[in-house]
């Protein structure tokens, strides 16, 4: 048998993050009908930190969340635990979406970023942080051009930045594969645990005084005379002053959510913990480096607090037709075997390490890249979601921007284009799912390219569209 697929031979689908000994017990699911001022819909972090940061701005406020399975269970839960300040997905992005607001997202991102460790050591949650910044690796000759050239530029604009060539990259982390390196460590991007970020901002919310419904899903929600709402539940029915959806990629009783987002499958493997031997042959643990190539199609990887890998990414990512979000797209094993593949390829020296962890989860992509708010039936509902990759910083943003709209102490960001500018719509299938395969077969020919894109993603980028899916 291959070495990466006795590599998964004995692994089991479950998200690493999942597999500790410290998961909260459920919170009992709803039963009967029952009212409150707020209701926010989803239990991953934008709905989380919606809750808190509400708690906070109106400590009297009677709010519920509910969950259709269990809080940390969907994206929230399932992620890599990249902390990112980036709210916009990159200036070029910025620059072209919300012209003239590039500089006060920076700052806001940057805001977001550490109120949020703030908070974390306010309330004493421990989500085994750690400030290691963000490091992209060349793995072709064009990447190593398009990175040195980004290292030019930020530093000529002051950015701590740090260039590594191919024998100073392999020394910090060794791969074969590597021809360069280019390290941001400014800032407070770095790593998390993103369950146990869940699981205390559960604890949190609940010793304020939030109430929670885990396996309570929404059937409908409808305006109740003109200026009340209610939500049809598993279980019962809550009467509400506002609502918050939550939903993310997941399926959104409001049309306008629908049409922002599609649901993209990202896929992700972990190691067993690695012995002294491994360790050296890569020298990672030294570092301890939050890593992704420098491609379209890219891999990000870290190093765990008891010394795994986790790896995802790259080309096992999928979107399948007309939003698929069923359980038969979670456990693929084609998907987990290319991952596999190509973890050995990049790391050739750690042959005979297991993986004992495979699992799935959504990232919601809007057709702008990044975050979309937005509110409707006379301000009484609201939601933030299509965080497309960068959620675990820029959902705590989100949920400012949802409560604000909803009116707890709005500020004159909901005034900004960010959040008033409607997205393009996602076109209807079949056009969609051929729209988004051509780009990502596209967006694999650049990358074994040396970075060419051809006319397709020429197109793409004359839009503004090109993502990574």
């Amino acid at each position: 048998m291959p070495t990466h697929l006795e590599a998964l031979r004995d692994s089991k689908y479950c998200p690493l993050w999942h597999d500790q000994n410290c998961r909260p017990e459920a919170q009992p699911a709803l039963v009967g009908n029952t009212t409150c001022e707020l209701l926010i819909v989803g239990g991953g972090f934008t709905g989380l930190w919606a809750a808190l940061q509400a708690k906070e701005r109106q400590p009297d406020a009677d709010i519920i969340l509910i969950e259709k399975t269990l809080i940390a269970d969907g994206a929230s839960g399932r992620n890599g635990g990249f902390l990112n300040a980036s709210l916009a997905h990159g200036e070029t992005n910025t620059d072209h979406h919300f012209p003239g607001e590039a500089q006060r997202l920076y700052e806001l991102g940057e805001q977001n970023i550490k109120e949020l460790l703030e908070t974390l050591e306010r309330y004493n949650i421990d989500a085994r942080y750690e400030k290691v910044g963000e490091t992209s690796v060349a793995t072709n000759e064009g990447s190593v051009a398009s990175l040195r050239e980004s290292y030019e530029r930020e530093k000529a604009d002051g950015e701590d930045v740090v260039w590594f060539d191919r024998d100073a990259m392999r020394a910090q982390v060794n791969s074969p594969t590597y021809l360069a390196g280019l390290w941001y460590r400014g800032g407070h991007n770095g790593i998390v645990d993103p369950a146990r970020l869940c699981w205390g901002l559960k604890r949190v919310i609940l010793e304020l005084g939030v109430r929670i419904f885990e396996h309570t899903g929404l059937d409908e929600v409808k305006p109740l005379g003109r200026d009340r709402m209610r939500a049809l539940c598993d279980g019962g029915v809550i009467e509400s002053d506002k609502v918050l959806m939550a939903t993310n990629g997941f399926y959104n009783k409001i049309r306008k959510v629908r049409r922002a987002i599609i649901p993209v499958w990202d896929y992700q493997i972990a190691t067993e913990p690695l012995n002294e031997e491994q360790l050296e042959s890569i020298g990672w643990h030294k570092t301890r480096h939050a890593l992704s190539n420098d491609a379209n199609m890219f891999h990000y990887y870290r190093i765990t607090a008891d010394n795994r890998i986790t790896w995802g990414g790259g080309g096992a990512v999928r979107y399948y037709y007309n939003r698929g979000t069923g359980a038969d797209c979670a456990d693929i094993p084609e998907r987990f075997e290319q991952l596999s593949r190509e973890f050995f390829e990049t790391f050739p020296q750690l042959k005979g390490v297991r993986f004992t962890h495979r699992w799935s989860g959504i990232i919601a992509t809007s057709t702008r890249f990044c975050m979309v708010p937005g509110i409707t039936y006379n301000g009484r509902v609201a939601w933030s979601v299509g965080y497309t990759g960068l959620g675990v910083g820029a959902t705590r943003f989100g949920a400012r921007v949802g409560i604000e709209l909803l009116g707890y102490q709005p500020s004159d960001v909901i005034k900004m284009k960010f959040v008033t500018k409607k997205p393009m719509a996602w076109v209807p299938e079949p056009a969609r799912w051929i729209g988004v395969r051509l780009t990502q077969l596209a967006l694999i020919k650049a990358d074994a390219n040396n970075g060419k894109r051809g006319l397709w993603l020429k197109l793409l980028d004359m839009l503004n569209l090109g993502f990574t899916c």
